[in-house]
């Protein structure tokens, strides 16, 4: 994780609730000393992690899911790691559903994170069905 975090947000894993997510990005960014456009980047990357995330918790929970998110400043930049989490009460059946995956399924989101990819500088992917949780790791280092 980053050296200092900043300050962690738990929202529902809902697609209504990013643009917060994307906020507290912007401000954060900002305070780091991004530029716009390299704020505009990290939202973009940071709104595919979170639809990734969202559509991994319904495929394996179903609704009512929530995502977990951890943002901090690296020596460099910034880092935001997004984690879904499993309801607490279909926590258990997660394993199972977990392995009932599409090839296409599976296609799209690779696809999704080559496309997170572009616009951060270090991304990382972590699936634990056994523990019913997904999580996302960007970094973008500030340029100067």
């Amino acid at each position: 994780m980053a050296e200092q975090v900043l300050t962690e947000l738990k929202i529902p894993a809902d697609a209504d609730y990013i643009p917060v997510a994307k906020r507290v990005a912007s401000s954060l960014g900002s305070k780091l000393g991004f530029s716009l456009e390299e704020l505009d980047e990290l939202c973009i990357a940071l709104t595919q992690a979170c639809d990734s995330a969202i559509e991994a918790s319904e495929e394996a929970w179903g609704e009512g899911g929530t995502l977990k998110l951890t943002y901090g400043a690296t020596e460099k930049g910034i880092e935001v790691e997004v984690e879904a989490q499993a309801p607490l009460s279909r926590a258990l059946t997660a394993h199972r559903r977990a392995h009932v995956r599409r090839i296409e399924e599976l296609e799209v989101r690779r696809l999704a994170q080559e496309m997170i990819r572009l616009f951060v500088d270090d991304f990382r992917s972590q699936v634990d069905a056994s523990h019913g949780q997904v999580r996302f790791r960007m970094v973008k280092y500030l340029i100067g």
